[in-house]
C-alpha cells in the first residue's frame, strides 16, 4: 500500500500465566529472538524487547496495515507454541489473556527504549502488577483492578 503514511509507537506488555511456566534466563533471548521474527514478518519495526519471569515488554515501530489484537493474537500464539515445542517449562505455557497496547510519540522512543532494557533494575523495586496498573493510571485509562494481570497461580 503505497498511499498510507504513518509513524506509529506502541509499547506492549503481556503476562505468563502459571508460575511453573515462567520465563527463564536460559531461554529468554531465544523468546525474544523468535517473537522478534514474528513482529518482523508482519511487517512491523521491533525497537526493543525485554522480559521477566512474568512478563514481557516490547517497544513497536507499528505498521497500521495490521491490527494492534491480530499482531498481538501472532505474537502470544506463535510464541507460546514455540516454548512449548521445545519443552521450555515443566507445565504447558500460556499466556494471560489481555495485553497492555500504549501509543507513544518520537520524542518517548529512547526513554521507553531504556526503561524495556532495563526491567532488572526497575522490578527491584515493584512488582509487576503495580508496574502494570501505574502505567494504566499515568496514561488515564480507567480500568477494573479485577480485570488486571492475575498473580502467577
Amino acid at each position: 500500500m503505497n498511499d498510507i503514511y504513518s509513524r506509529c509507537y506502541i509499547h506492549f506488555v503481556f503476562a505468563v500465566k502459571f508460575k511453573n511456566a515462567t520465563i527463564s534466563p536460559e531461554w529468554r533471548e531465544s523468546l525474544h529472538k523468535y517473537i522478534t521474527g514474528i513482529t518482523q514478518n508482519n511487517g512491523h519495526k521491533l525497537m526493543a524487547i525485554n522480559s521477566m519471569p512474568d512478563h514481557v515488554h516490547m517497544l513497536v515501530g507499528y505498521n497500521v496495515t495490521q491490527a494492534v489484537a491480530e499482531l498481538m493474537r501472532l505474537v502470544k500464539g506463535d510464541s507460546s507454541e514455540f516454548i512449548n515445542k521445545n519443552k521450555f517449562t515443566p507445565v504447558k505455557f500460556h499466556w494471560q489473556s489481555g495485553y497492555g497496547a500504549f501509543s507513544i510519540s518520537m520524542s518517548d522512543i529512547d526513554r521507553h527504549v531504556k526503561y524495556i532494557l532495563n526491567q532488572d533494575q526497575h522490578h527491584q523495586n515493584i512488582q509487576f502488577r503495580g508496574e502494570f496498573m501505574k502505567m494504566l493510571k499515568e496514561r488515564d485509562i480507567d480500568f477494573d483492578e479485577k480485570y488486571i494481570f492475575e498473580e502467577l497461580v
